[in-house]
């Protein structure tokens, strides 16, 4: 038996060449504009980073409850308890907020399930459905990336088992309104469908408030985490909550997968709850805003609310010309088919210092006003 027969055939349902081929591009760019990575340039809270060697230092670094220590589950739990007010909802402690993702996954679809997202989607979630052995059902938003219940109801058949929702979205950094995020609840809850909302984002709504679905259906599974609103993306602590029974299910998972989320980072998360929104996120506004005003006569861009993520529409070409292109003027950004079954739009993130975001404005306008390739 060959090497590559010892692959197993589901790894053949999803691709990641896209993103491959991109960090192959970039490794050729000296000096680069990167505006395609998707964490925070801000660096974790000096509190959180103190917690973290403390816990070090007193040796919490072995095994803990796969479901999180103590401490932590009970201060998110309380947090949870008082925004939501449900009887049966649990919290447990998870290797990152993709982890979650996982768990949920592997925990609730069944071979030949249908999980229905929306297309732009991030890009994970058609690989971990397959992983599943699910059928990934993707609903087009464009061109305003918005959520059309007509749509959703005529996706949905009996093999339907769950919607994941993110919202702030990656790529997009759309936010839903209350009433969409609403009307998903509420099919999901009269269709009998499991409903799992990506919330890694919640804390990045800029022109309002984040809304979850687990207002309206408190059978909602939330995924949320510490990544991206405390800059904590490599130490790879998340959370998620709802009802009791699927909690156990995805601890038991998480006991014979990832075991536990590292335990010093756990406490370290403990100093993290306490502390208010950091600084950064209002310069990140400020950064969303500008790169806005800068961007709005070359490029059609639908409304961001939240996340750190802009999704323009290609000004010419497709995807590949349009990101060669950037690469000659040094410029790193995302072709949106890695996010999409479309290849119309390209991601930025603005998570980034001002000089590069100054420089990446500004290569941003010479690509579209010089139309390579047209």
């Amino acid at each position: 038996m060959s090497v590559n027969q010892w692959i197993a055939q589901r790894t053949e349902r999803f691709d990641s060449s896209g993103i491959r081929r991109m960090f192959a591009l970039a490794a050729k760019v000296k000096d680069p504009i990167n505006l395609s990575i998707g964490q925070p340039d801000f660096p974790v809270p000096a509190a959180v980073k103190q917690a973290l060697i403390q816990a070090i230092e007193k040796d919490h670094n072995g095994y803990t409850p796969t479901e999180g220590i103590p401490a932590l589950r009970q201060k998110i739990q309380s947090a949870v308890d008082k925004q939501f007010g449900h009887s049966d909802r649990r919290v447990i402690i998870t290797s990152g907020t993709s982890g979650g993702l996982v768990l949920a996954l592997m925990g609730c679809v069944n071979p030949g399930d249908e999980v229905i997202f929306f297309d732009p989607y991030f890009v994970m979630y058609p690989a971990i459905v397959e992983l599943a052995g699910g059928r990934a059902v993707k609903i087009n938003t464009y061109p305003d990336f918005r959520i059309d219940t007509d749509r959703l109801e005529a996706a949905i058949t009996p093999r339907t088992k769950m919607i994941l929702l993110n919202s702030p979205g990656n790529p997009t950094g759309v936010c839903y309104s209350a009433e969409e995020v609403r009307a998903v609840a509420e099919i999901a809850k009269r269709r009998d469908i499991c409903l799992v909302s990506d919330e890694i984002y919640s804390q990045f709504s800029f022109d309002g408030p984040h809304h979850s679905p687990a207002t309206y259906n408190d059978q909602t599974i939330v995924i949320d985490g510490f990544s991206k609103s405390h800059a904590m993306t490599g130490l790879r602590v998340g959370l998620m909550h709802g009802p009791a029974a699927l909690m156990e299910v995805m601890a038991k998972l998480q006991q014979f997968t990832f075991v536990c989320a590292p335990a010093p980072v756990q406490w370290a998360c403990l100093t993290a709850c306490d502390l208010p929104p950091v600084d950064e996120m209002i310069k990140l506004k400020q950064k969303r805003d500008w790169l806005l005003q800068e961007l709005g006569n070359d490029y059609e861009i639908a409304n961001p609310g939240g996340a750190f993520y802009l999704f323009p529409k290609l000004p010419w070409g497709d995807g590949q010309s349009f990101i060669e292109a950037a690469v000659q003027e040094q410029l790193l950004v995302i072709p949106g088919n890695i996010f999409s079954d479309h290849d119309t739009h390209f991601r930025i993130s603005y998570a980034v210092d001002e000089r590069t975001l100054e420089r990446g404005a500004a290569a941003l306008k010479k690509l579209a006003r010089t139309a390579v390739g047209v």
